[in-house]
């Protein structure tokens, strides 16, 4: 089995039955016998181990060539295991545009416990060198910053943090390992919302992580077992299932995804589009030259007048929510929604206006979709044209 769309398809057998069964059972126990007194057992209790979760978790370092896998209760409580094998007085570099969620872990959770971090541009690879301190631990960032859809070189950092023994961690749910795997471009730990694209349905929370080292693995499993968000067995298989069909949804979104943004480019309403895919930007050529593809995420400024609120509120097919990476399309205002914990200041700084708009484009037929935001700016520009 060497082949990426099989691997999506068939993980490491657990050899747990003889029933036959296709996929591996849903477990739902929390303790398990021991067969004598002295016998050393894989499985003694759910928090530590499950055989639900070990496939699921073997698949994950599988698919992103790591020595081991986790799955959590969310993306934000993977963030917190990995974020969590540092100690007080260990500074850490981030990105200066982050998921709002990371955001508020880093800044109500772990600046209290006295870990440090300084916030740079991570395309620049001079300023991330510029931030590295004595105390400096780790590198992490976004592949695809949410929501302007930044690109950074995943070799490019890891080469630099290599250099001062330094660990490159990375968020790469929005590419998933069908588009890019860090681990194999140098990175040390790569986590993932599993919410958003690995499940894919909007039916389940759960985050991933997979780490490239074993002494790495060995921290980040004492945080998962002993702080205890771990993804239940029913989810783990439901995340399972969701990998299966990765590739095929995957292929549609991206092919959705470039025909939305031919319209959005055609569209006298729309100031400014980011995209990876569109040519001509530093974005694009980094995405370009790490990536398998752009990515199913496109952001959008609609022009001074436009009434972004009214824009989304207008559409029928395309639903307002946060989250992303399902099978149905999904919009939202960041500025409200899913960047609301940065203050107005932070989130101008970090390029978030009253005008930015984030779409997960689904994989619905790519001609309902471009009809429906046609007639909500159809709406909200003839509105504006009316009132002035």
């Amino acid at each position: 089995m060497s082949e990426f769309d099989t691997k999506l398809v068939h993980g490491k057998p657990e050899n747990d039955n003889q029933t036959g069964a296709v996929n591996v059972p849903i477990y739902n126990s929390s303790t398990y016998i021991y067969p004598s007194a002295d016998a050393k057992v894989k499985f003694d209790y759910e928090r530590s181990g499950n055989p639900t979760r070990n496939y699921l978790e073997n698949q994950l370092a599988i698919l992103e060539n790591g020595v081991q896998g986790f799955a959590f209760s969310s993306g934000s409580a993977a963030i917190h295991a990995v974020l969590s094998i540092f100690s007080p007085g260990d500074h850490l570099i981030i990105s200066k545009t982050i998921y709002g969620g990371t955001f508020r872990i880093i800044n109500d959770f772990f600046k209290r416990w006295q870990l440090e971090f300084t916030a740079v541009d991570t395309q620049d690879i001079a300023a991330v060198k510029a931030a590295i301190q004595p105390n400096t631990k780790a590198i992490y960032f976004e592949t695809f910053s949410n929501p302007l859809l930044h690109v950074t070189s995943v070799k490019a950092v890891a080469q630099l943090a290599k250099q001062f023994d330094i660990l490159t961690i990375v968020d790469n749910t929005f590419l998933t390992p069908y588009l890019q795997q860090p681990l194999n471009l140098g990175a040390d730990i790569v986590v993932h919302s599993a919410t958003k694209y690995l499940g894919g349905h909007s039916d389940v929370v759960a985050g991933v992580a997979v780490a490239k080292d074993q002494k790495i693995a060995d921290k980040i499993y004492f945080n998962q077992n002993s702080i205890g968000a771990t993804l239940s067995p029913e989810d783990c298989s439901l995340i399972r299932r969701g990998i299966q069909t990765l590739a095929v949804r995957m292929d549609r979104h991206l092919s959705n995804a470039k025909k939305v943004v031919q319209f959005l480019a055609k569209r006298p309403e729309i100031a400014r589009i980011y995209y990876p895919g569109i040519a001509g930007s530093r974005d694009h050529e980094i995405a370009s030259q790490e990536t398998n593809g752009y990515g199913g995420i496109i952001s959008f400024e609609l022009k001074p007048g436009i009434d972004s609120t009214e824009f989304v509120d207008n559409l029928h097919l395309i639903q307002l929510a946060v989250s992303l990476g399902a099978v149905e399309s999904l919009i939202e205002l960041p500025y409200k929604m899913t960047h609301a914990e940065l203050s107005r200041k932070e989130q101008l700084k970090a390029g978030i206006t009253h005008q930015l708009i984030r779409l997960s484009v689904g994989i619905e037929d790519p001609n309902d979709l471009i009809a429906d935001l046609s007639q909500s700016l159809n709406q909200v520009s003839e509105r504006q044209r009316v009132v002035n």
